[in-house]
């Protein structure tokens, strides 16, 4: 395991919280569910910066692969089990094998479909947010289509895939990373 991904193991599997949701979504079956995005930058972020509580964050975003069940209704049944083991969270969990269904309606523009988890992975807003994490068999699987360095240099970066530039920068804008994280660098 190289450098990186020892010091963002250490950092996921030092916090508890994370680690009793990590849990929870490890259970569901059959889907091989992960928690991404903000959510693990978010944790990764604060135990960096010495905060302990996890108050900024707003959901936690589950994602998986199934290209046989893409309607949504999955999505919401797997919300609703997830509620009733633990109502203190916000969760939001998405098959991102159907996110071309419904991308338009809420972006604007439509998208191909995509071919595997990795790959919808890869074309989240940021490179330090496209990151997600699965606990199995104890151990952590990582999906980091661009590596872990903006996400642990703390650095905020556009990826291009899916995000164009202006509305990059009305993300960072209404995210506010740096009133959260002052160690945050914009690019």
């Amino acid at each position: 395991m190289d450098s990186r991904m020892e010091q963002f193991v250490t950092i996921i599997e030092s916090d508890l919280w994370l680690m009793d949701l990590l849990r929870l979504v490890s259970d569901i079956e059959p889907q091989r569910c992960y928690i991404g995005a903000g959510a693990v930058r978010d944790v990764v972020w604060d135990r960096m910066s010495g905060i302990e509580v996890h108050d900024g964050i707003k959901d936690i975003d589950v994602v998986y692969f199934d290209a046989r069940s893409t309607g949504g209704d999955l999505d919401a049944e797997l919300e609703q089990g997830l509620a009733q083991q633990r109502a203190d969270v916000q969760w939001d969990v998405k098959n991102q094998a159907g996110v071309h269904l419904w991308f338009k309606d809420v972006f604007g523009y439509d998208v191909a479909p995509f071919a595997s988890l990795g790959e919808a992975v890869a074309s989240w807003p940021e490179y330090a947010s496209a990151v997600s994490v699965r606990l199995e068999d104890k151990k952590l699987d990582v999906i980091a289509p661009y590596g872990l360095e903006d996400l642990l240099e703390m650095r905020v970066r556009r990826n291009p895939v899916r995000v164009t530039e202006d509305e990059y920068r009305r993300r960072t804008n209404r995210k506010k990373y740096t009133e959260r994280w002052p160690e945050v660098t914009i690019q």
